[in-house]
């Protein structure tokens, strides 16, 4: 029986001052994201979802809603989809006057394998797997959408494929409403595709 599980990462976010945002909440998406979000329905509602869940983060659900509406389902919610905690949240990061540059923070970055600025990988794909084999199991012989964020979804798809989960953050193949597809017969995964429908939203 041919399963799929879209995990699907949402759409560009209002971020006006450029923070870290992690599981902050009231952060909902900007115009163009809501565009992005209606792109990836659009594509998804011709194929066979048959449900819609999301993290609980309002982005996330805001992504998962125009799909829903267009099924006529009810958006769930799994907490297991949920953005990586991080101990930069609500900080400004990268170049320049980032939060990287100052060293009362440096105590954070003394292991990227784990990492030990936020939850740990392992950690992440763990439940992110067990998300996946939930969702796979509500839809056997059918398609079902996950909306989640970009590092829970690339840890979840390293961990799928045999690859270490630890990682060049820059190397992520996971841009704004993605899909990363987990193809399963019966219980056994047997591809993983990628594919960017919002792309030049």
């Amino acid at each position: 029986m041919r399963t799929t599980v879209h995990l699907l990462r949402h759409g560009e976010v209002h971020n006006p001052a450029q923070v870290l945002y992690g599981r902050l909440e009231g952060y909902r998406l900007s115009e163009r994201g809501q565009r992005m979000a209606a792109r990836v329905a659009d594509d998804l509602s011709r194929g066979d979802v048959v449900a819609v869940v999301a993290s609980p983060l309002q982005r996330a659900q805001e992504t998962a809603a125009p799909l829903a509406r267009m099924l006529g389902v009810e958006v769930g919610t799994d907490p297991r989809l949920i953005e990586s905690a991080n101990v930069f949240e609500g900080l400004t990061i990268g170049t320049g006057g980032g939060s990287l540059r100052k060293p009362v923070h440096w105590r954070h970055l003394w292991n990227p394998f784990r990492p030990s600025w936020g939850e740990p990988y392992e950690e992440i794909a763990t439940r992110m797997l067990a998300a996946v084999a939930d969702a796979r199991d509500a839809a056997r012989g059918h398609e079902i959408v996950c909306v989640s964020h970009q590092l829970p979804i690339w840890t979840a798809r390293n961990a799928a494929v045999g690859r270490r989960t630890w990682h060049d953050p820059r190397r992520r193949e996971c841009a704004l409403a993605s899909l990363t597809s987990f193809r399963f017969d019966d219980d056994r995964l047997v591809g993983v595709g990628y594919r960017e429908p919002a792309a030049g939203v």
